[in-house]
């Protein structure tokens, strides 16, 4: 049993078959079941952990965390922005619907220009509408690019900032968007 459990566990297969013995005798189970039962635990246990020890880790690549404004901890500073229901809500029709044209114009043109690195709706509870997440360091700068959005603008929404420090992995979603949705 030993041989199927990794280096680092010696002895460990002895101590399942014998953890396995004692719940045999106080509940009167077969053995033998038992036995077959933990090997085939064990082998499947040690399978994963070695498949998982066979890959390795991803090399750290400056350059790429150079492009991504990364810190030595992959880390950056970005503006998390709530989108909350506005004081002035648009009726339905023409004027929404080209407001709302605007909006995802807007967020388009921003993510292009590598100042929006992410942003998504909220189911609307509590007035949580949507979320902007700003590539810029500053919260002066996030009510800047906030500023040129129509729903903003009219009153549809309003916005609550928060300073957030948060992988600079989240610079490529953009581009993996791009790649992963139909056009």
């Amino acid at each position: 049993m030993d041989q199927l459990i990794p280096s680092r566990w010696p002895g460990a297969g002895r101590a399942v078959i014998f953890g396995f013995q004692r719940l045999h005798q106080e509940r009167s189970m077969p053995f033998a079941a038992l036995k077959g039962t933990a090997a085939c635990l064990l082998v499947a246990l040690t399978g994963a952990t070695a498949i998982a020890q066979t890959t390795p880790p991803p090399a750290y690549d400056p350059a790429l965390a150079a492009s991504l404004g990364a810190d030595e901890r992959g880390m950056r500073s970005y503006v998390f922005v709530v989108l909350k229901t506005g004081p002035n809500k648009m009726p339905a029709g023409p004027e929404r619907d080209e407001m709302f044209k605007g909006h995802f114009a807007n967020m388009t043109r921003l993510a292009t220009q590598g100042k929006l690195a992410a942003a998504g709706p909220f189911d609307g509870k509590e007035g949580w509408r949507g979320m902007f997440i700003y590539a810029v360091k500053t919260i002066e700068e996030a009510k800047q690019l906030t500023a040129t959005d129509p729903v903003i603008i009219n009153g549809e929404m309003v916005a609550e900032y928060h300073a957030l420090y948060a992988s600079a992995a989240l610079m490529q979603v953009t581009d993996t968007h791009l790649r992963i949705s139909k056009p």
